[in-house]
């Protein structure tokens, strides 16, 4: 693997247990598919957990819930501090990696202008999926794009990045899903808001953990703006639904928000869980 200098900043480190459950289970419910291909280079590609912490727990966790539709997934988590790496080795197994690394993955580069599709034995490593979560939110946003561009070096046309932020205990997150594309290049998908309603229903509180892309630009004539106002307007119009319960109530605003010209995924699956898939 590559031996340049790790590229980014330790995070805080601290998380909670079962912190982003709902963001490893809202991807076993969006694409179980990216979790359990076994076609071409997709046969021995990772799930990257970018950024786990002081201790190995999302990723081990993770690596529980997805390995109940792939027993073979290989799984890395990745850390740009070494004591957090070297804490997480004892937890390792054939199947579970740790990593000292960046933004530039540390990973085998893969040729993959040359790669053909029964290129599964291929040198090099590469990525079906990369968490990312509460790392982005520490940087500046001139920094966003540049992250990106380096984290898309080993994923596979048609894999996934999952980034965004979450309160502490994984109450609220919203995210970013980006999609890499033949051409080599990441492009957005959705953004995804999510609440477990232990907070409430205020759509304000989800502006505190909007991605670095989006948190500088709620103010007026920016899209992110007009959308959380949007939302904010159908909230009120549709306020009757809350003597029905907050889950109730979240629907019909996102129902009401829809209607408005938003291209927003209304499957009850979705909705009824508390997501809302606003697709790019």
């Amino acid at each position: 693997m590559k031996t340049t200098k790790p590229l980014g900043l330790p995070t805080r480190g601290k998380t909670a247990s079962n912190r982003l459950r709902r963001v490893d289970n809202f991807i076993l419910r969006y694409e179980p598919s990216l979790l359990t291909r076994t076609d071409g280079l997709f046969a021995d590609s990772f799930f990257i957990d970018l950024g786990y912490g002081f201790d190995p727990r999302t990723t081990l966790e993770s690596a529980a819930r997805f390995r109940r539709v792939n027993p073979n997934l290989p799984i890395l988590g990745v850390e740009i501090d070494k004591e957090r790496v070297d804490a997480a080795l004892p937890y390792a197994d054939r199947l579970t990696h740790f990593r000292l690394g960046g933004f530039n993955l540390p990973l085998q580069p893969r040729i993959f202008d040359k790669i053909e599709t029964k290129g599964a034995g291929q040198a090099g490593e590469s990525v079906r999926l990369i968490r990312a979560f509460n790392v982005l939110r520490q940087y500046e946003e001139m920094d966003f794009a540049p992250a990106y561009e380096r984290l898309a070096e080993h994923v596979l046309p048609g894999g996934l990045m999952i980034e965004g932020t979450s309160t502490p205990f994984g109450q609220l997150w919203v995210a970013n899903l980006a999609r890499m594309t033949v051409e080599r290049k990441w492009k957005m998908e959705a953004l995804v808001f999510s609440t477990n309603f232990r907070m409430g229903f205020e759509i304000t509180d989800f502006q505190a953990v909007l991605p670095k892309n989006h948190i500088h630009h709620v103010v007026a004539g920016e899209p992110i703006f007009e959308f959380m106002q949007a939302w904010k307007r159908s909230a009120a119009e549709t306020s009757p639904a809350k003597a029905f319960g907050l889950k109730q109530w979240f629907s019909a605003s996102v129902e009401s928000l829809a209607a408005k010209g938003y291209k927003i995924d209304l499957r009850k699956k979705w909705l009824g869980k508390g997501w809302l898939i606003w697709n790019q």
